[in-house]
């Protein structure tokens, strides 16, 4: 295995620990610098034979238009929503991802955790126990409520684990048709296509999303969509904020046409706190950190570092993304 030279593309501000990992993950297997947004381009991506983008996010077309010795562009990330993958493709860069399996552990307990939240009413829970008001509210225990998930991907199936054995019944969503050892396992109450949308979301007592943006997912929760579901019913998006229509869920919110939300991602990041859907005791917000655990950081960087290794043994690497 030869030595290559790879160039990591750092977050502003070198995000912790995300590039220690990957440098740790490397090694000295390989020659790897870190860009500095304060030298040239040019000279930063002489002779990179890999790039390494953080989250897909960092890389411009001036960037890949100089590297004209790379054999891969790496995300360190699963979404690519971010990443000008069109205009690298005619470039003729394989470009490859860290796809949901490296984060979904983390996804999933964080939208469970949502579920938990919202169920047991915490925001209400925690603004009585600042008033000294005791034995309220009132809340409900999963067993027995309905959880549609809508993308039975890594996430997805993590999810439905997890909230299988809070004796919830699972419906599931998704394009491809799911392995049969995976549906032996979950037994959802209902598996369907995206034809089947409608029919799930007028039925469960919470939705939670686990897709990639794209053109065919961008608003797949529109105003339509929200009206149809129970005005008790609870929106988790631990994903992506533009599957959904955030001003039709807000109104939902505000006038109490939905039961509630748990928000990990927005359409605008960071959103403006002070909004008042933001404000209600049955929204939940975390500030995009669904995915971000040290062990997300440390698997991410185990999967850019073994591509790095199967270009220097002159392989394909894995997960591309370019060729679809």
């Amino acid at each position: 295995m030869r030595t290559l030279k790879v160039l990591l593309l750092p977050l502003k501000g070198y995000f912790q620990p995300w590039c220690d990992d990957v440098i740790d993950a490397i090694g000295n297997k390989h020659q790897l610098s870190v860009f500095n947004p304060s030298k040239p381009i040019l000279t930063q991506f002489d002779g990179i034979d890999v790039v390494i983008d953080h989250g897909g996010s960092v890389g411009t077309r001036r960037m890949m238009d100089v590297a004209t010795s790379a054999k891969l562009w790496q995300i360190l990330g699963t979404g690519f929503d971010h990443f000008d993958l069109e205009y690298i493709r005619r470039l003729g860069i394989p470009v490859a991802n860290c796809p949901g399996g490296f984060s979904s552990g983390a996804l999933a307990e964080s939208a469970m955790m949502f579920i938990l939240m919202l169920s047991r009413r915490y925001q209400q829970s925690a603004d009585n126990f600042e008033s000294g008001v005791l034995y309220q509210p009132l809340s409900f225990e999963l067993s027995g409520q309905s959880l549609g998930i809508i993308g039975l991907g890594a996430s997805g199936e993590e999810l439905a684990r997890r909230a299988k054995s809070f004796g919830m019944k699972i419906l599931a969503i998704d394009v491809r048709t799911i392995e049969s050892q995976v549906l032996d396992e979950l037994q959802p109450e209902f598996m369907g296509s995206p034809l089947d949308i409608d029919q799930i979301i007028t039925e469960v007592d919470f939705l939670s999303l686990h897709l990639h943006l794209n053109s065919e997912t961008r608003h797949i929760i529109d105003a339509r969509r929200i009206s149809l579901m129970k005005s008790t019913a609870c929106l988790i998006n631990v994903a992506r904020g533009e599957l959904v229509d955030e001003q039709a869920l807000h109104y939902a919110l505000v006038n109490r046409k939905l039961g509630g939300a748990g928000l990990d991602v927005f359409t605008e990041e960071p959103p403006d706190p002070q909004a008042p859907v933001f404000q209600l005791p049955n929204v939940v917000i975390t500030p995009h950190v669904a995915g971000v655990t040290y062990q997300t950081s440390r698997q991410r960087a185990a999967c850019a570092a073994q591509n790095v290794d199967r270009i220097a043994q002159e392989l394909s690497p894995f997960y591309r993304i370019d060729e679809n």
